[in-house]
């Protein structure tokens, strides 16, 4: 019978409360289903994170979460895509799309030199508003020059605000008389994650939240040229190590997305991806959240919230402004 190394061993602790983590968070989401699991794992990590001692030396084990599953949840995530789902909305659509995600990625960064935050935390809270939230926060660090606070003050930033505008949003429709083809759009375009996005479009009814979605996901494909820009521009502003051109898991990703436009997966292994993919990136953000530290977040949360509001008023602008000009 194969033993377990010392270094196996070591993990143990870490993957063990990440377990019991996510199954919190799934309980959690399954009760209350406009919070995402995502999202309250993240919030689980940040209170084990602020605890006096982590349980049972957990630190190295939380340490291979956060990069390993991640890594894993990132590639499956391509499966939830296909170009066929892009074609379909649109030229228009896909357009705004393009408009929104690289005028918010340039915009936020733009507004973190202003208020005076950290290129590091700006490049990431730029990456998770204008692409998927966390998920995509989570991807991009690997590749940017940051600190580990500043991942975690992101991940936090983009799960606040994508809240604020799944609440926001329904009630500027309803008061505005927007529809359910124009609501999804804006929904899909201007919301981080996915549970956000859903419970944003759900009053509007079930096609617009299936529109939102696929909008959503529009966003998601974008990801792999993001990362791989941010990595080489990292790696010309650097002299020592240097990142990948494109990490191993963005290619993969690209792998997935091309196999599940192909028809040659069987949809019964689609539907099964999505929980694992759920499972895997609720256990990275848990294991991120850990790092989380209060006395951080008062200190950078004055600039980081006022960066924060302004990319939220940014992307839904744009959202709203080039859906409404360019998807009719």
């Amino acid at each position: 019978m194969k033993t377990l190394t010392g270094t196996d061993s070591a993990l143990l602790p870490g993957i063990a409360l990440t377990g019991a983590a996510v199954a919190v968070a799934l309980a959690v989401s399954w009760l209350v289903p406009a919070l995402s699991a995502l999202t309250v794992a993240v919030v689980l990590g940040a209170v084990v994170g602020n605890l006096p001692r982590l349980p049972g030396g957990a630190r190295s084990g939380l340490t291979w979460v956060a990069r390993v599953p991640l890594r894993a949840g990132v590639v499956l995530l391509g499966l939830q895509l296909s170009i066929g789902q892009l074609l379909g909305l649109g030229a228009g659509t896909v357009l705004a799309v393009l408009i929104t995600v690289a005028a918010t990625f340039a915009g936020t960064l733009w507004l973190g030199r202003l208020l005076g935050v950290s290129r590091g935390l700006s490049l990431l809270v730029a990456t998770g508003f204008s692409i998927c939230g966390a998920s995509a926060v989570a991807a991009v660090e690997g590749v940017v020059d940051r600190e580990d606070e500043d991942v975690a003050t992101s991940v936090a930033m983009v799960t606040v605000f994508g809240t604020v505008a799944m609440v926001a949003l329904p009630i500027t429709f309803a008061a505005t008389g927007v529809g359910a083809d124009l609501g999804g759009r804006i929904a899909g375009a201007g919301v981080q994650e996915v549970a956000q996005v859903v419970a944003a479009a759900s009053p509007l009814g079930a096609s617009a939240v299936a529109l939102a979605v696929v909008v959503k996901l529009s966003r998601v494909v974008l990801l792999a040229p993001l990362v791989t820009g941010v990595s080489l521009l990292g790696r010309r502003r650097t002299t020592g190590a240097r990142p990948p051109i494109m990490p191993l898991f963005v290619a993969g990703f690209l792998v997935t997305v091309a196999l599940r436009s192909s028809g040659v997966l069987p949809e019964f292994v689609v539907d099964a991806s999505r929980p694992v993919t759920t499972l895997l990136l609720a256990a990275a953000l848990f294991a991120l959240g850990t790092a989380v530290r209060v006395e951080a977040l008062l200190r950078t949360g004055p600039r980081a919230f006022a960066l924060g509001t302004c990319s939220t008023i940014l992307v839904v602008a744009l959202a709203t402004t080039t859906m409404g000009l360019l998807s009719q």
